[in-house]
């Protein structure tokens, strides 16, 4: 018995989708081997769908300082913060396999304070944790310390347009309680076979 994406808010069928969504979804399952739940889950609405990964894509996939790593670190730290259970699963694995360390996103999900970073990499985990938690504290104080650690502007941009992103898409996991797909448990826990 195949498992639901969420357990609120169902898709209609994949064949039923409009075709744009259709052909995202099937070149993601081409590339991964399965289709990840939020997008299942998130084709309930397509318009905002399209939206959601369009700003995703915007944020995650575009040429930055801020290496696909650092920002996976960002989702998983932040994510954890706000109880996340997909996104901490989900990007978790993806951070392993972006990282090439099968225990960093377990570091940071728990405790990034406590992870094997380097300091820049806290720096960077702290200014999102407080957009994340408490934007309206935000100070030129933050500003500086976070730019003390050598990140630009439009660096910093970055880390809030990530941190802040992803606390929607937090929420939105959370209400729909979607489901972490299982094939995410093991990716780049164990070296490739052959």
């Amino acid at each position: 018995m195949t498992k639901p994406a969420a357990k609120r808010f169902q898709p209609p069928a994949i064949d039923k989708l409009p075709e744009d969504i259709r052909t995202r979804i099937l070149a993601v399952q081409e590339k991964s081997g399965f289709v990840p739940n939020v997008f299942l889950t998130l084709a309930y609405r397509p318009d905002e769908f399209r939206a959601f990964f369009a700003y995703h894509d915007a944020l995650m996939e575009k040429d930055s300082r801020l290496t696909k790593a650092e920002r996976e670190m960002i989702v998983v730290a932040t994510s954890a913060a706000n109880q996340c259970h997909y996104c901490v699963i989900a990007h978790g694995a993806i951070l392993r396999v972006r990282a090439k360390n099968p225990v960093i996103a377990d570091q940071i999900a728990v405790n990034y304070r406590k992870a094997d970073i380097t300091p820049r990499q806290r720096a960077m985990l702290d200014f999102a944790m407080k957009v994340s938690r408490a934007a309206n504290e935000i100070s030129e104080a933050d500003f500086a310390e976070v730019a003390g650690h050598g990140f630009s502007e439009d660096d910093i941009w970055d880390i809030a347009a990530i941190s802040a992103f992803f606390a929607l898409s937090n929420r939105l996991a959370n209400v729909t309680a979607m489901r972490p797909n299982d094939e995410f448990y093991m990716m780049g826990r164990l070296p490739k076979q052959g």
